[in-house]
């Protein structure tokens, strides 16, 4: 994604459409609705707690705070899962994060699994060819660090009959910006339904730091990644396009044109949309029999 694609943001992009859940009463019915649904979920799971991988992003900071108001601050454990040294800041941001919460918090530096993978399986798999092609690994190699986070995260998940939350929101989910059962495998996506833009309404009602809420939004993937380099836009430009196309099912061309927007980006972003759908759903099956994958 986006190896050429440049960056794109427009200023007041999306401030008149007022569709998105900013307003006091929507927020708060929000924030009851998710802290209801981590309850239930980890009772009818008959689970312990939670684990939540925490970056020190947004995201994560509000997933694990609704936690802790659904289910008490004893039942919340933290993992700050660096692998670059760039992360290192925002692991000691997770940690005064989980201070605050009064939730457990365990840092587990993943560099030298990494490093062992690197030296045990890319050695082996990795062909000449692929050498003049360093951004394909770069997302192969950052692929590896989201799994290897999520073996951390379900490993004491399983240890500690606890549910697994995922961080995802729906800006991500519909680009298809995570990586398949890495940081896209979890047991339940609290801010799932919510776009970044209504996550960082969200964060600011419930008392979320600024700096946290400012703070430029990354997956980790590697050094000095950030998702508006990824994805070629930022998210004020993203979730209005997004809510658009997918909510209103608009055409591309008119939701361009209504937003602002070069048809062009609103093209890339919508292609993301599509071509990542794979990721969005179970993996099927043939269908022999008439039999599916599900009940």
């Amino acid at each position: 994604m986006g190896a050429d694609r440049k960056t794109v943001a427009y200023s007041g992009v999306g401030q008149s459409d007022r569709s998105f859940i900013t307003d006091r009463p929507g927020l708060e019915a929000v924030r009851s609705r998710i802290v209801s649904d981590i309850r239930s979920t980890v009772e009818d799971a008959s689970a312990e707690g939670v684990v939540v991988a925490m970056s020190g992003g947004i995201d994560s900071t509000v997933t694990a705070a609704l936690a802790v108001e659904a289910l008490g601050s004893d039942r919340v454990l933290g993992l700050g899962l660096p692998c670059h040294k760039t992360e290192q800041t925002g692991v000691s941001e997770a940690r005064t994060i989980a201070e605050g919460l009064g939730i457990e918090f365990e840092a587990i530096q993943l560099r030298p699994i990494l490093e062992a993978f690197e030296d045990t399986v890319v050695d082996s798999l990795e062909s000449h060819e692929a050498d003049d092609r360093p951004y394909e690994r770069n997302h192969a190699t950052g692929n590896v660090v989201a799994r290897l986070r999520m073996i951390c995260v379900y490993y004491a998940a399983n240890r500690q009959c606890r549910l697994v939350l995922g961080t995802a929101n729906r800006s991500e989910w519909l680009l298809g910006y995570f990586t398949k059962y890495g940081d896209g495998a979890a047991d339940t996506y609290p801010i799932g339904d919510l776009y970044k833009t209504e996550v960082r309404a969200l964060a600011k009602r419930i008392g979320i730091p600024k700096r946290i809420v400012s703070k430029e939004p990354t997956a980790g993937f590697w050094a000095d990644q950030t998702d508006a380099d990824e994805l070629g836009a930022s998210y004020d430009v993203i979730d209005p396009l997004l809510q658009r196309l997918v909510d209103m099912d608009e055409p591309i061309g008119d939701a361009a044109d209504v937003l602002g927007i070069d048809r062009e980006t609103a093209r890339s972003i919508a292609w993301l949309c599509a071509e990542t759908q794979h990721k969005r759903a179970t993996p099927p099956t043939p269908g022999i029999g008439g039999r599916t994958a599900g009940p």
